[in-house]
């Protein structure tokens, strides 16, 4: 057999394969690493920084035993409310390595949610930064405040070298620290919608067996990092991968900057929601129509198609201008959060840019399928990670049901919500909540959330999201929610009515063709348009009205 040219090194998955904590992530890629590139940054006065592996390890256990010093000496729960930065890396970090609870919060939320996620979860300290400085206050006024040590992110220098004094003095209280695998490493609270959002309970064990397993199913090399640092999806992505394959990343603390970092940072590879991917390849096409070149990338895009039937691949040549744009040395995207359209995933592997869609959950640590690199199949979220297997519950004629879990990265619980972690659970499987079906050869398709589905009169049920997919695919719309009115599948509509001004005048047509190639249950009865974005949450998903009932 062919050897794969994305073949995983087996010496790497033979070193990583027994590794139980997070604190044995980074000691081994701090010892793998030394004193090579391990993060690039812009500090506070946006100058470029960068820290070697050996320089983090440093600070982490200097801040680490400061902590200690304070008290916060293992067992103990440690919030971040703080935009992205290396110091909240270090933060989180710092916590992990000395036994203690790290409670990574959404900054996004308002006051009040994120006081009432310090409380239930009885906080004992709060990192926090002069942007998030009301939070602290809040938390401060509250009655039921559990909070006994607050620590300021621009006061971490100070913290560091009283750190770093005391260890020179013999305390290596957090160096030493032994953790079981079992040991509770993060409580992550779920952007649930309706009623109080749950503390999920991930182990040392679940987040590095979904690490583990992900460094075994797709290697990488230097990226960029830009998803939010509270988000599960970035531990593995970024945070603790990169300690696994002892490789660099920039830190991009704006998103408005992403495209200049790319061009300056060069990465191979980054991990991304769907917002990005369609934002990426939808704006390679209007810089085309701009410049009067859509016509030649078209033809380019029949030749390069041409070619490939034959063997032949010069997609990275012929399309070297689009991938200069995004850096020049982009060979894949990671991509998880929501559902893609099997568009984008199409559009950017013409370019020569792999899509590797993927699916997970918090509850997961977070990944539980992904497309490898050498095995995909385009409009799947992939196959299942060694970690963890997947089955579908109770599936109808087309075998679409539930999706059900189990594995070593599934949660150990919510916290402090037995009613809610019982529901959660059938048996020793986690019920996602997610419909789908698994094919002939394993791959797992998404269809919708179960929550979303729609119940019409005569019985039939269907996901929105299943005709979302295929409505987005029109050339000027920008957004697209389906829901039912009045027992009518009703989709809602945000043009792109700037580069297309006919659109309005356009979309009842172009339904009708989408309709006719949809059961007839499945067909859009009622069209509406709106004149802004849709709101969406801090995760840039889009709020669904039964949501916000």
């Amino acid at each position: 057999m062919k050897k794969s040219k994305f073949a995983i090194d087996p010496q790497l998955i033979k070193e990583i394969h027994d590794i139980k904590t997070l604190k044995e992530i980074i000691i081994y890629g701090t010892k793998k690493g030394g004193d090579s590139l391990q993060f690039m940054f812009l500090d506070a006065d946006k100058n470029e920084d960068k820290r070697s592996f050996n320089q983090t390890w440093d600070e982490i256990t200097a801040l680490g035993t400061y902590y200690y010093l304070h008290g916060i000496d293992g067992k103990k729960k440690v919030a971040i409310v703080a935009e992205n930065s290396y110091e909240w890396i270090v933060a989180y970090y710092s916590t992990l390595i000395g036994g203690n609870i790290s409670v990574p919060m959404d900054m996004k939320l308002s006051d009040e949610e994120l006081v009432s996620q310090f409380n239930r979860c009885g906080c004992d300290a709060l990192v926090y930064t002069e942007k998030t400085a009301h939070v602290m206050e809040a938390a401060k006024a509250s009655p039921d405040n559990t909070i006994k040590e607050f620590f300021l992110v621009s006061d971490f220098p100070t913290y560091k070298e009283e750190g770093r004094k005391a260890i020179a003095a013999g305390d290596t209280r957090c160096i030493d620290a032994e953790i079981d695998p079992e040991d509770l490493a993060c409580i992550v609270y779920t952007s649930g919608t309706t009623g109080l959002s749950k503390g999920v309970m991930l182990t040392h064990f679940n987040i590095t067996s979904d690490v583990v397993a992900s460094c075994e199913t797709n290697s990488g090399k230097h990226a960029i990092g830009f998803l939010p640092l509270n988000h599960t999806f970035c531990w593995v992505g970024a945070l603790f991968s990169g300690y696994l394959l002892a490789e660099w990343g920039y830190i991009c603390d704006n998103l408005k900057d992403l495209q200049k970092d790319m061009k300056t940072y060069k990465p191979q590879n980054f991990s991304a929601v769907p917002l990005v991917v369609n934002t990426i390849y939808d704006r390679i096409w209007r810089t085309a129509r701009a410049t009067g070149r859509e016509d030649a990338l078209k033809k380019g895009l029949k030749i390069s198609k041409a070619l490939l039937k034959v063997g032949i691949d010069v997609r990275r040549k012929l399309f070297k201008t689009i991938i200069d744009n995004l850096g020049g040395e982009l060979e894949f995207i990671i991509c998880g959060g929501a559902n893609l359209d099997p568009k984008y995933e199409n559009g950017m592997n013409d370019f020569g840019i792999q899509i590797l869609n993927g699916y997970g959950m918090t509850e997961c640590s977070p990944a539980i399928t992904v497309n490898r690199r050498d095995n995909y199949k385009i409009g799947s979220v992939g196959l299942p990670i060694p970690c963890n297997e997947i089955k579908i519950n109770n599936p109808d004629e087309y075998g679409v049901g539930e999706v059900y879990v189990k594995g070593t990265n599934v949660m150990k619980g919510y916290y402090n919500d037995p009613e809610a972690t019982a529901a959660a659970f059938d048996g020793e499987w986690l019920k996602t909540g997610d419909h789908g079906y698994i094919d002939e050869d394993g791959f797992l398709f998404f269809i919708g959330r179960v929550k979303n589905l729609i119940v019409l009169s005569n019985g039939k049920n269907v996901s929105p999201e299943e005709i979302e997919d295929k409505l987005i695919c029109i050339d000027y719309v920008n957004e697209v929610l389906v829901y039912q009115e009045d027992d009518k599948i009703t989709a809602e509509f945000f043009l792109n009515e700037e580069e297309y001004p006919d659109a309005r005048d356009r979309l009842k047509g172009d339904v009708a063709k989408i309709n006719e190639k949809l059961p007839q249950f499945k067909r859009v009865q009622r069209r509406k348009i709106r004149d802004e974005e849709f709101p969406k949450t801090t995760t840039m998903k889009i709020v669904r009205n039964r949501e916000q009932n």
